[in-house]
């Protein structure tokens, strides 16, 4: 069996990537803050929306370099770790306090780290298909660029793959709790930021990826892969 390339700072970004989604996860899911913006008012928006693209950034760079197979191996990672958070956080949540917690203590770890089962299927459901249509999206628009365009591709996979995630994220999440306009509205608001971000980091995304090309020797193409998500093979 031919030996697997080692790669150097591989396994740095997929800790860098479960890193940016946990933490965006756990921590600005909760948080609602605003702006005013001229011509338009009030800007409501999740601050989770800040953090959260970052992911799409580390899965680009993940799939430009080292191509889908090995990115999916990250997105899978992700996944098992969002899964242990949301589980940890059920149980965490569930056991009863202890008489030394003050009752707004544990009002306060509850509103924190409690989810609903909603919010738990919305955030996984959303993460694993949005991600997927990321990477996939970027390795074919690769092949059919031939490699040149990287801007067009970290963008394009985006608009995909944010627009898979938020249009089943926020349905799921908060359809029935929320108006059906409210929703709506802060789905194409948030979609935009994140969309917006990626533009913005484009050139940050540019140096990273001819940094990783050049040291880890490698700029793979995804000609023979097999993009079926359910298989860890590279």
């Amino acid at each position: 069996m031919a030996e697997q390339k080692k790669y150097k700072y591989f396994d740095l970004i997929m800790a860098a990537f479960v890193a940016v989604l946990l933490c965006s996860n756990l921590i600005g899911v909760h948080k609602v803050s605003s702006v005013n913006l001229p011509l338009y008012g009030e800007y409501i928006f999740g601050t989770g929306v800040l953090f959260f693209p970052l992911s799409y950034l580390f899965g680009d760079i993940l799939t430009e370099v080292y191509g889908y197979a090995r990115s999916r191996k990250v997105i899978w990672a992700g996944f098992g770790a969002l899964i242990f958070a949301s589980l940890m956080a059920y149980i965490v949540t569930s056991l009863p306090a202890a008489k030394t917690m003050s009752a707004e203590q544990q009002v306060a770890v509850n509103l924190i780290f409690g989810q609903t089962w909603r919010i738990v299927i919305a955030s996984l459901t959303a993460f694993w298909l949005g991600e997927f249509v990321n990477s996939f999206v970027l390795a074919k628009m690769k092949l059919l660029t031939n490699g040149k365009y990287l801007w067009m591709r970290t963008i394009g996979s985006t608009f995909a793959g944010e627009a898979v995630d938020s249009l089943i994220f926020y349905p799921i999440a908060f359809l029935g709790t929320w108006s059906t306009e409210q929703v709506i509205s802060v789905m194409i608001g948030n979609y935009f930021i994140k969309v917006l971000w990626e533009v913005l980091a484009t050139p940050v995304t540019y140096k990273i990826v001819a940094f990783l090309k050049r040291v880890e020797h490698e700029d793979f193409y995804d000609r023979e892969t097999d993009f079926n998500p359910f298989t860890l093979k590279t």
